[in-house]
């Protein structure tokens, strides 16, 4: 497997696209607001808004530069829009008409002809045709005027530098900047017909295809709301990925809200979902299902918390709220609150419901349910007051790093009880509307199973989530993963196993992810655990998550589901001594001048190296086992491990030097200058030591690197003692062995060629 992180297009496939395509307008809006936009034709889009104060406005938006799609598919950049004539149909609902004040107003913010920062503002009233709420609407860029009242306050538009576009949308009784709440109202604009003519309206775009692989992709609401299902997932589609998607349904964007006292709170009224989530959603699933991927509907105990009821919330001992550290923070649900486990029961029928209209087998995922512990002080939070009256006189943790009492101990038991029970609970609601519903819990290994906090889990990995209560057990470890901490990672999974008894086909992993663009380094590691996890045997491997994909333009390379493995994990059969004969190659062009002088241009970095085993072979039992050896490999098809007998181990080898975060670090053997990639060490021969000490907190991973569990420090040696073995493949796909000539004591010619790994 392999990936690649791609800065830009270049040599790959690409083709043309209509500017002003309905598939990569995006929508914004401020808080608390919600829009979405979706394509409803070829030429046509629809945006739906909810408005919950006067002052609210949404922007439907073009831009010139394409910050949205995976850099292999992003449309070209382009400012100039003089060439350029757009015309469409506008029909519109529950929003200011065209012809009012306020209507709908094309904002194009760019730079004037002297390059000077501004932005101009086009009533599409002025250059419409028909009623208010049903118009066709016709710009010619190179020849466009802003301004209210044409041409009394007419301003022309310089259209030869611009950055983006955005048609206004506010609704009735708008007043700029007011911020008063009022009843949610409900507003549409449908924008058909697009069509861009001029020598300016064809775009070049991306268009490559890379080959279908095994990684399956997930992706968040909260991340993608303001782009159209089509842009998601014709991303999606041509990066490779098939099968399954996960969907993680967000936790700030999706809900209805009411007003209460000084705020606005989750509400059931008129629905569950917000009508710009319904109608995204519902399109999402149309377009995904007709593509043949299954969405894996996830839904966690978060929810943005300046709109969480405040009965709802966990909080700690001290009364103080669950928050993440999103800014601004979310919080999480109390499994012990009636009212807010009913909501989320509701909520998680919604969008099963959605699968269910648009005929797709339902499979939902319970997104890291778990009591939220403080990330400083390590303070559970299982005490509000629902919390309180259920579990009893609680005894108080103020510290889940310090020794826990019988008491303790027993409140974290009662609380993983009752996590496991509303989990039990949500799942019964999915299946209530889709009762042959697969049910999957996501557990996060980091923090359940914090080694600072090892009693945590009685609370966050409860017994009660043990096989069968879900169909599949989904875990991730970022924090791990993206560190290449796979020691870690690897004791993390052996315990949640251990501690749930799902076997590994019934397990999903998810491998990510890439919090800011800064770190993208940390995709080689990520995609690194990713492979670990399809070796272990997982039934699906997920990364986490599209927008981080799209933005560092990662890649990933596989060989599909079917491909031949070309490299079995077993050593060759036959014990070598002293005969057999080993020959290193190089690859080397000597040019030799009239002169006689020499030039040598080396053509490989390494040698490699070819045997011939023959002498090995001293019995018939080991012609019949060379022979079904052979068979098995398919001759040269396949490689296998082979025991060098001059140089199978390397002591004392300095493999790297700390530097404070560095954790992974390849194994290799020094000939001089020249450095040996070692790929396949000998299970369970590797010792290190970091700055002369030895250490055991260290796993070796395939391919021959270690990772310590934590980083050296700047400057410290890291320092290895290993045995390893050669890859190999036999060099030829026919094997000659004689009887005769064997027992008259001639050995037979077993040639093998070494493998570039």
């Amino acid at each position: 497997m392999g990936h690649w992180l791609a800065a830009a297009r270049g040599v790959q496939a690409g083709g043309t696209v209509s500017r002003f395509d309905p598939r990569y307008w995006s929508v914004n809006f401020p808080r608390p607001m919600m829009a979405s936009v979706v394509t409803t034709a070829a030429d046509a889009l629809r945006v739906d808004c909810v408005f919950y104060r006067r002052g609210d406005l949404a922007g439907l938006i073009w831009e010139s530069e394409d910050t949205h799609d995976h850099p292999l598919l992003r449309y070209e950049t382009d400012r100039d829009y003089r060439r350029c004539r757009l015309r469409f149909r506008w029909r519109s609902g529950g929003v200011v008409a065209l012809d009012a004040v306020n209507g709908p107003t094309l904002t194009i913010e760019g730079r004037d002809a002297a390059g000077v920062a501004r932005a101009w503002y086009v009533r599409l009233w002025n250059y419409a045709v028909g009623s208010p709420e049903d118009a066709m609407v016709t710009i010619d860029f190179g020849n466009v005027v802003g301004g209210y009242r044409l041409p009394d306050d007419a301003d022309p538009v310089f259209a030869g530098d611009v950055d983006r576009m955005f048609v206004s949308l506010v609704p009735p009784g708008f007043v700029e900047g007011d911020e008063g709440f009022i009843a949610a109202s409900e507003g549409w604009a449908e924008v058909s017909g697009i069509a861009c003519e001029g020598s300016g309206s064809v775009l070049a775009i991306g268009d490559c295809v890379v080959p279908a692989h095994d990684l399956r992709i997930a992706g968040g609401y909260d991340d993608s709301y303001n782009l159209t299902p089509a842009r998601l997932l014709r991303n999606m589609l041509q990066l490779g990925y098939r099968g399954p998607v996960i969907h993680y349904v967000g936790m700030s964007h999706y809900f209805r809200l009411e007003p209460a006292g000084a705020g606005l709170y989750v509400s059931l009224g008129g629905g569950v979902l917000n009508a710009p989530t319904l109608a995204w959603h519902r399109d999402f699933a149309a377009r995904a299902h007709a593509l043949g991927y299954e969405i894996i509907w996830s839904l966690s105990y978060e929810l943005f918390d300046a709109h969480c009821w405040n009965d709802w919330k966990q909080r700690d001992f001290t009364g103080a709220p669950a928050l993440t550290g999103w800014v601004p923070p979310s919080t999480l649900l109390s499994p012990a609150n009636a009212g807010a486990m009913g909501y989320l029961q509701q909520v998680a029928q919604a969008f099963v419901g959605i699968a269910v209209a648009a005929g797709m087998p339902v499979r939902f995922q319970v997104g890291e349910p778990w009591w939220w512990v403080t990330p400083g002080e390590r303070r559970p939070c299982l005490y509000d007051d629902a919390a309180r009256a259920a579990l009893g006189e609680a005894a108080v943790i103020e510290d889940l790093r310090a020794p826990l009492d019988v008491g303790q101990l027993a409140l974290l038991d009662r609380a993983g009880a009752m996590l496991a029970a509303s989990t039990a609970a949500l799942c019964a609601a999915v299946k209530a509307v889709a009762p042959d519903a697969e049910t999957l819990l996501l557990a996060y290994l980091p923090t359940v199973l914090d080694a600072q906090a090892p009693e945590a889990k009685r609370a966050n990995l409860p017994v009660g989530w043990a096989r069968p209560a879900f169909d599949v057990l989904q875990l991730e470890d970022y924090d791990w993963a993206a560190t290449g901490n796979a020691g870690a990672s690897a004791r993390g999974v052996a315990l949640a196993q251990a501690r749930l008894g799902y076997p590994v086909a019934e397990q999903h992993y998810l491998s990510g992810f890439v919090l800011r663009p800064e770190e993208a380094r940390q995709w080689h590691a990520i995609d690194a655990a990713a492979d670990v996890a399809k070796a272990r045997g997982v039934a699906e491997t997920f990364v986490w998550a599209l927008p981080q994909v799209l933005r560092d333009g990662y890649l990933h390379f596989g060989q599909g589901e079917d491909a031949m493995t070309p490299f079995d994990d077993v050593l060759f059969p036959l014990a070598l001594g002293a005969q057999c004969e080993v020959a290193p190659e190089l690859s080397t062009m000597v040019m030799t001048s009239a002169g006689g002088h020499e030039q040598r241009n080396v053509g490989w970095a390494q040698p490699r190296t070819r045997y011939d085993v023959g002498p090995g072979v001293r019995s018939e039992e080991d012609i019949a086992a060379l022979l079904a050896f052979f068979r098995a490999r398919m001759g040269a098809a396949r490689g296998f491990r082979l025991r060098d007998p001059f140089d199978a181990g390397a002591t004392g080898e300095r493999i790297g030097t700390g530097d404070g975060q560095t954790v992974r670090f390849a194994l290799v053997k020094h000939y001089g200058e020249n450095v040996r990639r070692i790929t396949r060490p000998v299970a369970g021969s590797v010792v290190l030591r970091v700055g002369g000490v030895a250490t055991q907190g260290f796993s070796v991973e395939p391919g021959g690197y270690v990772t310590l569990d934590a980083a050296p420090a700047a400057g410290i040696a890291v320092v290895a003692d290993f045995a390893f073995d050669v890859a190999v493949r036999f060099a030829e796909d026919v094997l000659r062995v004689n009887r005769a000539t064997f027992l008259a004591g001639e050995a037979p010619s077993v040639p093998l060629v070494e493998i570039r790994e």
